[in-house]
């Protein structure tokens, strides 16, 4: 099969490569010369404009956009619009807001064109281990797709599903996300605690591979946190600046709009802001306010 995709960062040129490796033609798209010299390096084809992608494709043509989420995508859409037709499919594998997808379906539907939304997990591992693959659309869809999809997900029978209409797939993968906030999160307070306990010395990579092996907390993200540690173990140098992509807002926002409790996730997604304060007035205030009132030092700088 055959597959044509726009934006070819890390993720997008690994999910390339592994689709070449399982036989399937892939053509990319990138504002990047040097992404698209190395798609071709793994046997790629390539084009030099988006509008110039379709022609490449035998119909009916799938086209596979990984930018990032918003008015990227909405501006990918519309700069491939022209050059496509009626039997097409759009497929958005990014991080996309749910509702979002659900709107550029019915845009999409009343030009007879396909849209499919793939929540894609599996960041740059993927390539080697396959990506897991929460998919929105209808049947028809997602079933010309199913080629393309068993070779991208671990194994034809694991890691992928069809999980309902349009907006689904991104919905999956957006509390995929929110659930990943909260995991990282207690990774990250517990080896803070283990950390300064300070009489005891403790080898945090050793702790961490202590845990990977028959524990109740082994996962793949302690995996990582035991390679983290180990290639650095006093995280020397790292700033402690946590950013975030825009899941975890959105499903912090869905649970107060469905009267859903998810304390964890919220807790984490506010640690996150909460780390790019560098200067917190509301901290500074804290202080001040345990002066006034009982007479505590406040530390001022320079002294």
């Amino acid at each position: 099969m055959e597959l044509g995709i726009v934006g070819l960062g890390r993720m997008g040129l690994n999910m390339s490569e592994r689709l070449i490796r399982g036989g399937h033609r892939i053509v990319g798209y990138d504002l990047s010369a040097e992404a698209l010299g190395a798609l071709e390096k793994v046997g790629g084809e390539t084009c030099k404009t988006l509008n110039s992608l379709p022609a490449m494709l035998s119909k009916p043509r799938a086209i596979w956009i990984m930018v990032p989420s918003g008015s990227p995508v909405d501006e990918t859409i519309a700069g491939v619009l022209p050059a496509i037709e009626a039997g097409d499919t759009l497929i958005d594998g990014g991080n996309s807001l749910y509702t979002d997808s659900v709107r550029r379906a019915g845009e999409l539907a009343a030009h007879s064109i396909d849209f499919v939304d793939v929540g894609t997990s599996g960041g740059i591992w993927g390539l080697e281990e396959g990506y897991s693959l929460m998919i929105g659309g209808t049947k028809e869809a997602v079933d010309r797709l199913a080629p393309l999809l068993k070779t991208l997900a671990p194994s034809e029978d694991r890691g992928w599903g069809h999980v309902g209409p349009n907006g689904s797939g991104h919905f999956v993968k957006m509390i995929h996300n929110g659930i990943e906030y909260g995991m990282m999160q207690s990774f990250a307070e517990g080896m803070a605690v283990l950390q300064r306990k300070e009489e005891f010395d403790l080898d945090l990579h050793q702790v961490a591979e202590i845990w990977r092996h028959g524990s109740v907390v082994r996962s793949w993200l302690l995996d990582l946190v035991a390679r983290a540690l180990d290639e650095n173990p006093k995280l020397d140098g790292v700033v402690p600046f946590v950013s975030d992509s825009g899941e975890g807002r959105w499903t912090v926002f869905e649970a107060i709009n469905k009267d859903v409790a998810a304390p964890v996730i919220t807790l984490s997604l506010l640690q996150r802001i909460r780390s790019r304060d560098t200067d917190s007035f509301g901290d500074k205030m804290l202080a001040v306010m345990r002066e006034q009132f009982g007479g505590h030092a406040v530390k001022r700088k320079g002294k």
